[in-house]
């Protein structure tokens, strides 16, 4: 028998498979990963544990990727021989081949999940007494009776007297017709089990099934953390499976893995590094590869999921590549930088869990099964505490602008009315899957920037308006951006908040106080009166009724449009009809304030002394909410009768009558 010293292996990587999967053009399958290693690395570490010494690994066109990425054995020495053009698997091997002396030659594909043992192939090779030995897998494929095919071989290094000196030659179809011409002698040896040999995505997921289903090496990073009679569990201390996700069959977790609550994790399965699975999906017979990001709700069974890819929520995929979207350029840069931060935040969170854990074991009872992931709260709950110290001197002026200005004073109902409208929807909220998106503080600077415009020039309205955006950033950088688009439309409500920057309010004030004077005239002349208009004074009888610059209905149109807001964040009517009862707010506003200057004209003709006739004035402003609720109200009744089918009683009563 040869000794290990005396075989050199001859590896096959082949080449990218480019065009037909973008996963396999980007990545050889070779570099495929296998828990912690890839399938070349699981190879040459067990080659090297096996006694070989030297390795030629054959590919083309890979450059130096392997040898530059690979993990080797410090015992084996690692040769890369790296074609330009194909030249087929025995062209590789004569030109891996240096010398024809004794060396036995083990030729194997790189993609070889569960190689068998090198004395086993020896001992099989030198029974048969053959020039060339190829080995088969057991019963396996389209041909039972012989096997499929492993794509290994062992011979003598004078198969070379068979190989062409130049161009492309194959060992099925060149070398072993031509050594059976030759008089040599060509065996087959069933293995005692299948080698896992894959070419594309479907047969690797095949083949680590079958490597999990047998007797794993995992390594030792990895621990046995679960065996029962329906889940055999490898995890890594730094991966987090919540106590409510459900394992069936042989799985891997690697580290900084998430699995969340009510997830159901199927084997065999593979999750890699910072791997994410959402609350509630199931995953069945998948490989998830390193970053890789599954959301909430979803199902997935037997696909592969590519480096970094996302599979959005409430996603049913079955027997398909999921691959990660490539991109160049500066977006692709932010892109990858957003990616990585991420990856970093996922394994700090994965850290943190365990002590998350233990603080909620320690909690009283009615507390301690609450059904809140801790840690995006505590980090929201402190960058409201940073908000608030940062803004406290912008947010007290906007106090008192509340205050002192009566255009402003419903301002002060929004921030808890808009607290209110993600209170009632709190369960729609909570089924979205929290993901932290790093673009908010691309969001954030862009806040920051339009506050230090407003602080550099004096512009309150600026600086008022970075803390809208700056909400806004925070919630995108915590919560991420399905959570941020579910709440885009309370944050436009929540900037009605804001004063009206000065330049708009003063080309505004004096056409409305004009509108308002001569609409109010117009009206008390058509039920009757002889008024005159005098400027923005109206003369009625012997009173005069000066319209100021208070009364110009501006306090009206910010009122109505908070009114109007609450109402069509609150009401479930198509987006068009909410865009109508928004947009009639400015109408509305007009049409109370004149209705609003016209009684307090009239009541100016009955009672006298200024106590009076400012209680009828500050009643007649009140008074005029209701109605505008009613405007809004009878709109909406409106926009149902022209929108809802009639009943099928209404229906036949309508033909009736028709007939």
């Amino acid at each position: 028998m040869h000794r290990a010293e005396r075989i050199a292996a001859v590896v096959l990587a082949g080449d990218r498979d480019f065009g037909r999967h973008p996963v396999a053009s980007r990545l050889p399958p070779a570099l495929w990963p296998l828990g912690q290693k890839t399938v070349l690395e699981r190879l040459l570490v067990h080659l090297a544990e096996q006694g070989i010494r030297q390795v030629t690994i054959c590919s083309c066109g890979l450059g130096a990727l392997p040898v530059e990425s690979l993990r080797t054995p410090g015992s084996l020495r690692v040769r890369l021989l790296n074609e330009q053009l194909s030249v087929g698997t025995a062209g590789s091997i004569r030109d891996a081949v240096c010398d024809q002396g004794d060396t036995l030659l083990l030729i194997m594909s790189a993609s070889v999940v569960s190689p068998p043992p090198v004395d086993v192939l020896v001992r099989a090779h030198q029974q048969g007494q053959c020039d060339l030995t190829i080995m088969f897998d057991p019963d396996f494929g389209n041909a039972p009776d012989i096997g499929t095919p492993a794509d290994i071989y062992v011979c003598n290094a004078q198969i070379l007297e068979h190989i062409p000196q130049a161009g492309y030659f194959d060992i099925k179809e060149g070398v072993i017709p031509k050594m059976v011409r030759a008089g040599k002698t060509v065996g087959a040896v069933r293995l005692p089990k299948p080698v896992g040999n894959f070419r594309d995505w479907k047969e690797y997921l095949f083949a680590i099934g079958n490597y999990l289903k047998g007797d794993p090496q995992m390594g030792d990073e990895l621990k046995l953390r679960k065996q029962t009679d329906s889940a055999t569990v490898w995890a890594a201390d730094t991966a987090y499976l919540d106590p409510r996700a459900q394992i069936y069959g042989p799985v891997v977790i690697m580290e900084g893995a998430q699995i969340s609550k009510n997830a159901v994790l199927i084997g065999p399965l593979v999750i890699g590094r910072n791997a994410g699975i959402g609350e509630g999906s199931v995953v069945e017979n998948s490989v998830l590869w390193d970053d890789a990001q599954i959301g909430s709700g979803c199902e997935i069974q037997r696909c592969l999921i590519d480096y970094h890819a996302v599979v959005p929520p409430n996603t049913v995929v079955e027997d398909k590549s999921i691959p990660c979207e490539a991109q160049g350029g500066l977006k692709g840069c932010l892109k990858n930088a957003t990616r990585l931060a991420e990856s970093s935040v996922c394994k700090l969170q994965a850290m943190l869990q365990p002590t998350l854990a233990r603080m909620n074991a320690k909690l009283p009872g009615r507390f301690r099964h609450c059904d809140v992931n801790l840690l995006p709260w505590i980090a929201a709950c402190l960058a409201v505490i940073a908000f608030l110290w940062s803004y406290w001197r912008g947010l007290a002026e906007l106090w008192n602008t509340w205050q002192r200005s009566d255009e402003y004073s419903s301002g002060l109902l929004v921030p808890f009315l808009a607290l209110y409208i993600l209170w009632s929807r709190r369960n729609d909220l909570a089924q979205y899957q929290i993901r932290p998106c790093f673009w908010g503080i691309v969001v954030f600077a862009g806040a920051q920037a339009t506050r230090l415009f407003g602080l550099v020039y004096t512009y309150s309205s600026a600086e008022w308006l970075s803390v809208v955006l700056s909400i806004g950033a925070i919630a995108l950088l915590l919560f991420g951006w399905r959570f941020f688009r579910k709440i885009s439309a309370v944050l436009l409500f929540l900037s009605l908040m804001l004063p009206w920057p000065n330049p708009i309010q003063t080309a505004v004030t004096l056409p409305l106080q004009r509108w308002a004077t001569s609409s109010a005239v117009f009206c008390l002349e058509t039920i009757g009166y002889n008024v005159v208009q005098e400027g923005n004074v109206i003369h009625i009888g012997d009173a005069s009724v000066a319209v100021a610059e208070a009364c110009n209905g501006l306090r009206m149109v910010t009122a109505f449009f908070v009114i109007s807001g609450l109402v069509v964040l609150l009401v479930k009517r198509a987006w068009w009809e909410k865009l109508i009862v928004f947009a009639s707010s400015l109408p509305v506003a007009l049409l109370c304030n004149t209705t609003r200057l016209a009684i307090t004209a009239l009541a100016f003709t009955v009672v006298s002394g200024e106590y009076w006739e400012k209680v009828f004035h500050d009643f007649g402003g009140y008074a005029m909410m209701p109605l505008a609720l009613a405007v809004v109200v009878a709109e909406l009744w409106i926009l149902a009768k022209l929108t809802t089918p009639p009943t099928e009683k209404e229906t036949i009563v309508i033909t009736r009558q028709t007939q």
